[in-house]
């Protein structure tokens, strides 16, 4: 079975560091965002951002040779959406923003679903749900609790809601490199898969379809989509396993007083 690595103190403040900054971008783009707007719109501002504001780096940008610094997921785009500048936002959309920030050697990674004056109540249902089943997972995060343990949580909660859990991604390991060991599977069964060890730092980011879980890749080669075409949310967090349970290194402002 892989190994995660356990990281320093040293290494747990370098990363600390980094997801502050990480939640900083949401807190920008969230009164940036609107319908009219371009996912390339969003794109530029956040690479602008990130490097001029806090000289930091998009860690997407030019990885596995992606040409952008995040995933623009719209509606049944179930995952790796490429920003364009043909679709407007629409009043009654579902976005997902995914967005990884380099500084100091060390990566944080973070999505965030947005909604708009006219998103449906049942769009909203999905959203909603998928944020709690994430902190379901995070919430059974701490030492000798195992990767099964994270992945039933989840696929629990989403699926007495009524949706399903999609198998073919997962969370990773972070750290130095934006994908380490483990994968973080949002599905399984109780105390199965690796025991969880203080300093390990990994992502929780399930991806729930409002209908069934099979998915297909665009012919980009990287928009992942539904393949009935229902709608898909998705949320994501960078999480340290402490001593006594768990820290969510990308937390943003709103979470912290929730």
């Amino acid at each position: 079975m892989s190994k995660a690595t356990i990281k320093t103190d040293a290494e747990i403040e370098l990363m600390r560091e980094s997801g502050k900054l990480l939640a900083q971008v949401f807190k920008m783009l969230d009164d940036f965002i609107c319908e009219g707007i371009t996912t390339l719109d969003i794109d530029t501002k956040v690479e602008s951002y990130i490097t001029n504001v806090l000289h930091a780096r998009p860690a997407s940008k030019g990885q596995y040779g992606y040409r952008y610094s995040l995933n623009s997921s719209v509606n049944d785009v179930v995952c790796h959406g490429v920003p364009n500048n043909i679709y407007k936002l629409k009043n009654k959309d579902i976005l997902n923003i995914d967005i990884t920030l380099e500084k100091n050697g060390y990566i944080s990674d973070s999505s965030k679903m947005y909604t708009f004056a006219a998103t449906s109540s049942e769009a909203k249902r999905l959203v909603k749900t998928t944020y709690d089943a994430m902190w379901e997972g995070i919430k059974v995060v701490k030492p000798k609790a195992t990767l099964g343990d994270i992945g039933y949580a989840i696929q629990k909660h989403a699926e007495s809601s009524g949706y399903s859990v999609v198998r073919e991604y997962c969370g990773h390991g972070i750290g130095k490199e934006m994908h380490e060991e483990p994968q973080v599977l949002h599905y399984g069964k109780p105390h199965t898969g690796l025991v969880l060890e203080a300093g390990m730092t990994f992502t929780i980011e399930p991806m729930i379809n409002q209908g069934s879980k099979k998915v297909k890749t665009k012919k980009d080669g990287w928009t992942v989509v539904t393949k009935d075409k229902k709608l898909s949310a998705q949320w994501e967090h960078t999480v340290l396993v402490t001593e006594t349970g768990f820290e969510v290194l990308t937390l943003r402002d709103e979470e912290k007083s929730a």
